[in-house]
């Protein structure tokens, strides 16, 4: 009985974060309930009275909804659970719509009742997002994006076909953009986990780079490939190259300060004498052919491994 009452205590204590993570639903204070804080206080105020009049005139209720992140949920369960928990649409009729952008994680859905299937239809929801939305939001631009969108959806319930006094945006082209390549879309916790294990990595190395006398030019030139690139999926290519050259100026500044130190020049006499020497518990002893190579200071070998990491970006449209 008591082991049984430990396992449930541990399944729930394991099954209680990812739950609310998942599934942390905002009261629904208004038509638009703009939670991520990216709608301009002007255009919330037009979208509420866009869809107030549309309700008035059809009894459909369509809510616009933006939280900041959803954590490891999919966009098509969050949706599902907020449509469901704030009951949308008219009883019986089922008439509700519920758009939701999360701009941290770059995903986005537009959610729609029973009764409204037959007028607004998987594919032209799929149209919406794709003509209206998706530029604006890779634009930067969320008031666009909402607006035109709601609008779109709007226009396609009331029969109309879509809005005929606006043009969608353009995206950015990739040669318009300052990096050219930006940090893989994924949600934050993803991020800081991925994020920690790179630069702990590469710190690792550039350190023991750093105060290593001989290998340590080695590990200076073999390192820069991994500064060039692992850093782009966390933060993006334009921060990546100031990390670059932060790394290809300091590391070199940070050795030349190091030789001045006794210890440096203590390390470096042995290995040309003896061919081994001590580093903060670290045994560096040199090869007969010129080459160095790095042991604990418990007697038992030390590499590097070759280890990957990889991981899936949220399922954004932008």
């Amino acid at each position: 009985m008591r082991r049984s009452l430990l396992v449930l205590l541990v399944m729930t204590a394991l099954a209680w974060p990812a739950a609310t993570i998942a599934y942390d639903i905002p009261y629904l204070t208004g038509r638009v309930v703009d939670e991520a804080n990216i709608i301009s206080a002007g255009e919330r105020d037009q979208l509420s009275a866009m869809l107030k009049a549309h309700e008035a005139a059809t009894t459909n209720q369509v809510v616009v909804l933006t939280v900041p992140t959803i954590g490891q949920a999919s966009i098509e369960e969050y949706a599902v659970k907020v449509f469901e928990t704030w009951k949308l649409g008219q009883k019986g009729k089922d008439n509700g719509v519920l758009v939701v952008v999360v701009p941290q994680d770059h995903k986005m859905r537009i959610e729609v009742g029973y009764g409204l299937e037959s007028a607004l239809p998987d594919g032209a929801c799929g149209e919406i997002i794709r003509t209206w939305m998706t530029p604006a939001f890779k634009a930067g631009n969320y008031d666009k994006g909402i607006d035109d969108g709601v609008a779109a959806i709007v226009a396609r319930l009331e029969g109309r076909g879509g809005p005929t006094d606006r043009t969608p945006a353009e995206a950015p082209s990739a040669s318009s953009t300052s990096s050219g390549f930006d940090a893989a879309p994924m949600p934050l916790t993803q991020r800081l986990v991925i994020g920690a294990f790179i630069f702990g990595m590469l710190g690792i190395f550039t350190v023991v780079g750093i105060g290593t006398p001989g290998i340590g030019w080695f590990i200076y030139f073999f390192m820069i490939p991994f500064w060039a690139i692992f850093p782009m999926v966390i933060v993006g290519a334009r921060p990546t190259l100031y990390l670059l050259a932060a790394y290809l100026v300091g590391f070199p500044l940070a050795k030349l300060r190091l030789r001045r130190q006794e210890w440096y020049q203590r390390s470096a006499r042995e290995l040309k004498s003896s061919g081994r020497t001590s580093i903060g518990g670290f045994v560096v002893s040199s090869g007969g052919s010129g080459s160095s190579g790095w042991s604990s200071g418990g007697g038992g070998g030390f590499s590097g491994g070759g280890g990957s990491s990889g991981g899936g970006g949220a399922s954004g449209s932008w």
